[in-house]
């Protein structure tokens, strides 16, 4: 379950070479910023549907079109055939694979997209990894610090595990979902096909092909 092999299907990204030595994925969100300097080489826009700002060390791949308002910090490497929508606001080392979708007023800094994942719509993401057609429904957030000092941990076989990291938002295995509106606490495990719910709170670890649910009961009265 936190193997890169557990998570996510490594021929669905370019970037594979990422997790070499990795015993856990989370380790690869601290090779994120050298992997850029080493291999990026910077290159324009070839679609552009209004004006965007694109920093110095951008690579956008063929077909990606940019709508008006996009910022571009860098470095970054976006693959080819995005959507990279209105006023989106790419931080500091991100990697985007091919066909991905980051929506409208959405930020995103030091995180991992596979192919194929979307972030559509208010998202913030944020040192995490996301895997194969993984989704975001509108206005999740992904928390990547604790309130509290310290760093954060998962639990593993019952005991916390230090991960090494101040910041770690979230890792969302291949297909996983979180709905509108849920929070994604640091240290977050989504595994494969898992799906958490519409306003759920969620932290820690979540098995391949579950889904979290809110408990919460709504109740009906007339109306005076």
């Amino acid at each position: 379950m936190f193997k890169p092999t557990d998570l996510f299907d490594l021929t669905h990204s370019e970037h594979a070479a990422i997790f070499d030595g990795c015993h856990y994925a989370w380790e690869a969100l601290k090779k994120i910023e050298p992997y850029l300097a080493a291999r990026l080489r910077p290159a324009p826009p070839h679609q552009s549907a209004g004006r965007a700002f694109i920093g110095e060390q951008v690579y956008l791949g063929e077909g990606t079109v940019l709508e008006d308002g996009v910022m571009i910090k860098g470095p970054a490497i976006i693959g080819r055939h995005c959507q990279i929508r209105h006023n989106a606001y790419i931080r500091e080392h991100v990697i985007i694979g091919n066909h991905c979708i980051i929506g409208n007023a959405c930020e995103l800094k030091n995180s991992l997209l596979f192919n194929g994942a979307q972030v559509p719509h208010f998202n913030y993401v944020g040192d995490s990894i996301l895997g194969y057609k993984s989704h975001l429904g509108a206005g999740v957030k992904i928390s990547n610090i604790k309130l509290l000092a310290g760093n954060v941990t998962v639990e593993i076989d019952g005991r916390p595990q230090d991960t090494g990291l101040r910041k770690f938002g979230a890792l969302l295995g291949d297909h996983a979902e979180a709905g509108c509106n849920a929070v994604l606490n640091p240290g977050t495990i989504l595994g494969r096909g898992a799906i958490v719910y519409p306003n759920v709170f969620w932290r820690g670890v979540l098995p391949p092909y579950s889904i979290a649910k809110n408990k919460a009961e709504i109740e009906v009265v007339a109306r005076r």
